[in-house]
């Protein structure tokens, strides 16, 4: 067995050596980067202690709290205006009901006295004609003269029996 000498220029052992130093000074800066790099981290998101993030938790829970107390306080009110318009509605309803009622109603009553009228109407016109087919019938009957001597008699006769009336109540 032979031994041989190491030595820097054949590549040995003493080239060996300042490996590790470089490796170890490589190391030394990844670690010091990732520290870095973590704190860098935590700064730019805003990373808080322990106590922080509790503290600001319970703040979140609180406003949502608060939230959801809003909220139902608001639905109670929407609940309520709800039912207010309802109940008007109904109100409504029942008023519109009532006019179409009352509205009928008096439909019906100007088609019966419309039906009155046309028989009225009916009925003077049938009596119109019947009064002017009697006077037409008694005009060419008798003679212009002949009505004035009745006319002058019903005078007479009423003028005494005024005459009479006069006499007996005095």
């Amino acid at each position: 067995m032979e031994v041989r000498s190491l030595d820097a220029k054949t590549g040995g052992f003493g080239h060996g050596g300042s490996q590790p130093i470089a490796l170890a000074a490589g190391a030394l800066i990844v670690i010091m980067l990732g520290i870095g790099s973590i704190a860098l981290w935590r700064g730019y998101t805003g990373a808080m202690a322990e106590p922080d993030r509790v503290v600001a938790v319970r703040q979140l829970q609180a406003k949502a709290a608060q939230a959801s107390e809003q909220l139902v306080e608001k639905t109670k009110g929407l609940e309520v205006t709800q039912q207010e318009s309802i109940d008007q509605l109904q109100v409504i309803q029942d008023q519109l009901q009532t006019v179409k009622r009352l509205l009928a109603a008096q439909q019906a009553d100007t088609k019966r006295l419309s039906e009155q009228v046309s028989a009225l109407t009916e009925a003077i016109d049938g009596l119109r004609q019947s009064f002017a087919s009697v006077q037409s019938t008694e005009a060419s009957d008798r003679p212009p003269s002949h009505n004035r001597s009745i006319r002058t008699r019903f005078h007479a006769t009423r003028t005494a029996h005024r005459r009479k009336a006069g006499k007996t109540s005095g």
